[in-house]
């Protein structure tokens, strides 16, 4: 997928949508001891588990993370510390045998790779998360347990459904950069649409921009308004988990 991840379509350009193998399920709890094997001596990381949110990887500048199908698995990919986009490479992630799962625009919907991580990721832990609920069509901006915002918007009309799933936010962008029709910011997501429009030329790749929120319009993409936009680009951080539902 190259930088024109996206195309402007006739009633709000999106570049989402799609299904994904079974429902959302939240990031586990992790306990510090789980977690040690990863961060880097003298790294202070706060202690996870003492709140909701999620656990997020960064690559460090100048690394390179090999991304797995399983501990020992084959490599679905090497990653370097900056996104396609220019971002800084951040995962949502859990840890397990020794590394960490995590949530990657690599693999399809609904799949978690693996990455080993010991050395070139840096672990933080947010509070925030994204719930977005598709039959409200709103999403829930949660701190820890409490709801902080609650956003309308725009989702996927019935043949472009908006995928329900995990994913993670992986860029911050400019919408002016794009096209107009996405407004002044895109928060692109982890999520392939899988169901694209007979003649699609745009790419694949799940967001939240600006655009019309009345109703189920889109090609997939969540449609927010500009002031909501202005506060997830400034409140949420790349890697924070979103988790779609019907």
């Amino acid at each position: 997928m190259g930088r024109r991840f996206l195309a402007i379509a006739v009633v709000g350009a999106t570049f989402l949508g799609g299904d994904v193998s079974g429902h959302a399920q939240p990031l586990r709890t992790v306990t510090l001891q789980e977690v040690k094997p990863l961060i880097v001596k003298r790294e202070r990381v706060r202690r996870p588990g003492t709140q909701p949110g999620t656990l997020i990887a960064t690559v460090r500048a100048g690394r390179t993370v090999a991304v797995r199908t399983a501990p020992g698995g084959s490599v679905v990919a090497h990653l370097s510390s900056r996104t396609e986009f220019g971002s800084p490479r951040t995962f949502a992630a859990a840890p397990a045998a020794n590394g960490l799962r995590v949530v990657t625009t690599e693999l399809p919907n609904g799949r978690l790779g693996w990455v080993a991580g010991a050395g070139a990721l840096r672990l933080s832990r947010s509070a925030f998360t994204l719930n977005v609920d598709l039959s409200a069509r709103v999403i829930r901006v949660r701190r820890g347990t409490r709801v902080r915002r609650t956003i309308h918007v725009a989702v996927g009309a019935a043949a472009t459904a908006t995928p329900v799933g995990r994913f993670a936010i992986t860029d911050k962008l400019a919408g002016a950069g794009y096209s107009a029709v996405y407004g002044c910011c895109i928060l692109a997501l982890s999520g392939h649409q899988t169901n694209l429009p007979p003649g699609w030329t745009g790419g694949d790749r799940l967001a939240i921009h600006g655009g019309s929120t009345a109703g189920a319009i889109s090609t997939g993409c969540l449609h927010a308004a500009e002031a909501d936009l202005r506060y997830l680009m400034r409140a949420i951080p790349l890697g924070a988990q979103v988790t779609i539902h019907p």
